[in-house]
């Protein structure tokens, strides 16, 4: 028998077979589709638990169907069958990785089954790139809550950042990011603390904390201390400088334009104590280095709205309005709470005869200056406050 021959029996089964496999395929198509009908259909008259079966029937039928899956997890999420839910977005996840909704919710379910580290994991994974803003911050706050309690405060830190960007007046969110970074101060300073107790580092933070706290004596010896340890040592010689120009003490005043300028010794692109080179030089009337100081200042940090603002008065005594103008409108574009520039720009404006406009900077000024003065009040109340705190336990020791 010649091999042709053999192999016509088996091909004609073959071909008998083959209207038969597509009937089933196109059968199997129809199916899906009525499910899917039945499903969309249910979820729009706001029955789920109708829905559950269909997309269950869709899935039997095509198991890589990712949106059944899906939709069939989200549906079991929330009405709780996380048991059930879980496989279901694992399989969509799978079939489309990058599915972010689906995996933070699958993130969700395991967390309240118990798996914490997989939860963990996946929420983590699917956070930035979350876009549903609402969602975006539910998910946040779990991962907030998770990050605390488990001591992993610089990534909790994170997190809340992500989330001011997406809500950044809302007072929760700004509460925590406060609670979150003062954990951190405290932490990294009990740990400078333990590991080296005499370092200028220690002292700097010692200065800081007291200068906070309104104890202007010791923290001045404190950054003294700091600055014998490590003259070269970041930021060191500007916040010394600070505590000195600030001071009420002629003679501490008088050594703050040294502080200064050793602050730009150290480092060069030191803008702040640039611009506090351009305050002293105003105020001895040394209006040209002034004008120098200010315009270094604003070459190493363009956006600065107290350099525009500071060389802008500086310019208005040299009878320069034009350009002094120009500063003040630029300080306002930067930072519309700078008080003083719209105070000094209605001083322009009426100048001018621009009697609205001035007006209108005049109500701005006292508007923003009134705000400013009632955050004043409350800050000097906490330093006053944690002064007599401080104190009162000073005294329970005794």
């Amino acid at each position: 028998m010649r091999v042709k021959e053999a192999l016509a029996p088996l091909l004609f089964v073959s071909l008998a077979v083959l209207p038969s496999f597509a009937q089933t395929v196109s059968s199997r198509q129809r199916q899906i589709k009525l499910h899917t009908r039945l499903a969309q259909q249910y979820l729009s008259e706001g029955k789920p638990d109708l829905a559950v079966p269909e997309l269950k029937a869709i899935i039997a039928l095509d198991p890589k169907n990712v949106d059944a899956r899906g939709n069939l997890g989200v549906l079991l999420f929330f009405r709780g069958d996380n048991a059930e839910a879980v496989p279901q977005l694992r399989a969509a996840l799978k079939l489309q990785p990058d599915l972010w909704k689906i995996q933070a919710l699958l993130g969700l379910a395991e967390g309240r089954m118990g798996k914490q580290s997989e939860g963990l994991k996946d929420m983590e994974a699917a956070f930035p790139h979350l876009q549903d803003e609402k969602f975006k911050m539910q998910i946040g706050n779990v991962l907030v809550g998770d990050y605390s309690s488990s001591g992993d405060l610089d990534k909790a830190a994170t997190v809340i950042s992500d989330m001011l960007k997406v809500e950044p007046t809302n007072a929760g969110l700004l509460y925590t990011a406060y609670r979150l970074h003062s954990d951190l101060a405290d932490q990294a300073m009990l740990t400078l603390a333990m590991v080296a107790p005499d370092s200028a580092q220690m002292h700097q933070v010692m200065g800081h904390e007291l200068a906070m706290h309104d104890e202007k004596a010791a923290a001045i010896a404190n950054y003294r201390q700091a600055i014998q340890l490590d003259p070269n040592l970041p930021g060191l010689h500007f916040e010394l400088a600070e505590m000195l120009y600030n001071s009420s003490d002629p003679t501490l005043q008088a050594q703050a334009e040294g502080e200064y300028k050793a602050a730009l010794a150290v480092n060069p692109s030191d803008e702040k104590a640039e611009v506090r080179l351009g305050d002293i030089a105003a105020k001895h009337g040394d209006l040209k280095e002034a004008v120098a100081d200010y315009t270094r200042a604003l070459k190493l940090q363009p956006d600065d709205s107290d350099a525009d603002t500071d060389l802008a008065k500086v310019l208005m005594s040299m009878n320069q309005p034009q350009e002094a103008q120009k500063l003040l409108e630029k300080a306002i574009q930067i930072d519309p709470t700078d008080y003083v520039a719209h105070f000094r720009l209605s001083t322009l404006y009426r100048q001018q005869g621009k009697t609205e406009d001035a007006k209108r900077e005049l109500e701005q000024y006292q508007k923003y200056k009134d705000m400013k003065e009632k955050l004043r009040k409350i800050f000097h109340e906490m330093r006053v406050e944690t002064g007599k705190n401080t104190q009162d336990d000073t005294d329970a020791t005794k």
